[in-house]
């Protein structure tokens, strides 16, 4: 099938770009290809929304009835002990961390509201089509995506219910899977676009809702945490905030740059709310939700060349993170933008298939750089300096940033996030109190609140390139991590016949991306499952 552009991803970064597209011609042909069951069954964020992209896009969004109901109202920051807190004032905070006119929103309901917005303007959406390859052309520009290959046997080969692929060519094709998408990290990869970049960092967020008691809910309450339980261990911190109808999302952030291969995030977070402050709040409340997904974390200096011949990398996909406010959403938004105007201005010269550096101009130098590079040194002197330094040192750096120079210059990264990663044998392993069924639970319980299910007769879609390593190398040397850093338990080292033996339980993969990222080894490729399969988040 042949359109105009094709487009990877129904979060907010293509949904963006499919919309100005049809906003600049009508008749452009555009679609949207979605691999989970329906648009936002994939999406996780916060999510506290920074509405300046949605301004942009469609300004009389409150009267198209987007699901932007609860503004925040109020702003709180905590450092943390084991049994105690003390408050952050914001007066000394720099401007930008502000979030008055911000609103608490699920971006699963934003995302189904936008794709509303795009089928009106008649871009074609498909969910549950995964696209697991790229269709290159005669020159080795990419012109398209295989599509909608289902019923592949467990060995990936053709079996009597195999349906066959289908291949959509664009003039261009933009890709925003979001963190660590599998196709945009092919062309990075052959393009070689992250030469001369930081390497990309990430974090790990686990998200929770809850139900809670009347009495304690305080509508449009945005709260952040640093600290305990984390300490010395690793970076990241927590959010919880309080949305319409009693509920509150309940969140735990921690940076994949953690030396400690022992360290267990999942149950840093599950710990993280028998704080008293947390617990208080939560007792007599119930989860109703649970999911995980990876975060980009290096901003401006990590983004890589986000153009090659025939694409175009959108949102998360370059990473487009404001760290310190933990927000993203309104840069991936502007994002999809800039580049369906830079698609609409060279099909328009009679172009295809060819660099749209127009669009990469846009993103380093209007909005949405002008907003990373005011924090860029926020997430470096963090993994440097430690919590307390960085609170001090990154405040000082936004502050003069806003006013227009930074003492520091750019920071650089360093090591990826598997290189930092040292040997078991120089870290404590940490004792976790065991979940008590209240406030914290065990992983499987918790997965099963994600609705996530894969067709358990598919090809596994987590790759191992070499299938000795688990146990070879990653067992004796790291105590082999993927036990642990996984959020839903996808990974384990049973005993069998006397030997221990790797097991991927890849039917629990909520697509977090994790262990493509922090696998010591890099050992683990994270592609595409069936269409349709993994997580079917509600309101996340």
């Amino acid at each position: 099938m042949e359109y105009d552009v094709v487009i990877v991803g129904a979060g907010p970064a293509g949904l963006s770009a499919a919309i100005r597209l049809k906003q600049l011609d009508a008749d452009l042909n555009v679609v949207v290809l979605e691999k989970g069951s329906e648009v936002g069954a994939h999406i996780l964020s916060g999510a506290v929304l920074d509405p300046c992209g949605l301004d942009k896009l469609i300004p009389d969004w409150k009267t198209k009835g987007a699901p932007l109901n609860v503004p925040v109202k109020e702003d709180n920051f905590y450092m943390l002990g084991e049994a105690g807190k003390v408050r952050i004032p914001n007066f000394p905070m720099p401007p930008l961390m502000n979030n008055h006119g911000n609103y608490i929103v699920s971006m699963g309901n934003v995302c189904r509201w936008m794709a509303e917005q795009a089928e009106a303007l008649g871009v074609e959406i498909f969910p549950g089509m995964a696209c697991s390859e790229l269709v290159y052309g005669d020159n080795g520009e990419v012109k398209g995506v295989v599509a909608g290959v289902f019923g592949l046997e467990a060995d990936g080969s053709i079996g009597d219910g195999t349906e066959p692929g289908m291949e959509l060519h664009g003039k261009y094709v933009f890709l925003s899977e979001g963190v660590r998408g599998s196709l945009a990290k092919e062309v990075i990869e052959k393009y070689d676009l992250a030469a001369g970049h930081e390497p990309q960092k990430f974090g790990l967020g686990m998200k929770e809702i809850w139900e809670i008691d009347p009495a304690k809910h305080k509508e449009g309450s945005v709260t952040h945490t640093m600290g305990w339980p984390l300490g010395s261990n690793a970076g990241g911190g927590s959010f919880i905030y309080h949305l319409e109808n009693n509920q509150v999302y309940v969140g735990f952030v921690v940076h994949l740059n953690y030396k400690n291969p022992h360290l267990f995030p999942y149950m840093e977070f599950q710990r993280f709310k028998h704080h008293p402050m947390v617990a208080e709040l939560l007792e007599g409340g119930k989860r109703v939700a649970y999911g995980a997904r990876a975060i980009s974390e290096g901003g401006y200096q990590s983004m890589p060349k986000m153009v090659a011949p025939g694409v175009a990398l959108l949102g998360c996909s370059v990473g487009m993170v404001n760290v310190p406010r933990i927000k993203g959403n309104h840069n991936a938004m502007l994002s999809g933008m800039a580049a369906a105007e830079a698609a609409h201005a060279a099909i328009a010269e009679g172009r295809a298939s060819d660099e749209l550096s127009a669009y990469e101009t846009e993103v380093r130098q209007g909005d949405i750089g002008q907003d990373l590079k005011k924090v860029r040194n926020v997430k470096p002197m963090w993994s440097k300096w430690g919590l307390l330094p960085s609170l001090a040192l990154g405040g000082l750096d936004m502050w003069t940033n806003t006013l227009g120079f930074s003492l520091f210059g750019t920071l650089k990264h360093g090591k990826t996030d598997a290189k930092a990663t040292e040997e078991a044998s120089k870290h404590k392993v940490i004792d976790y109190p065991k979940p008590d069924g209240k406030l914290s639970f065990d992983r499987l319980t918790n997965v099963s609140f994600s609705m996530t299910n894969h067709q358990e007769s598919q090809p596994c879609h987590l790759k191992l390139k070499d299938p000795s390593i688990p146990i070879q190398v990653n067992l004796p040397k790291y105590a082999e991590p993927a036990q642990r850093y996984c959020p839903a338990g996808v990974y384990e080292v049973v005993e069998k016949d006397g030997q221990p033996e790797f097991v991927i339980n890849f039917q629990n993969c909520v697509h977090c991306k994790t262990c493509d990222i922090k696998d010591p080894e890099q050992n683990i490729n994270w592609t595409t499952p069936q269409g349709g399969d993994g997580p079917n988040y509600p309101n996340m």
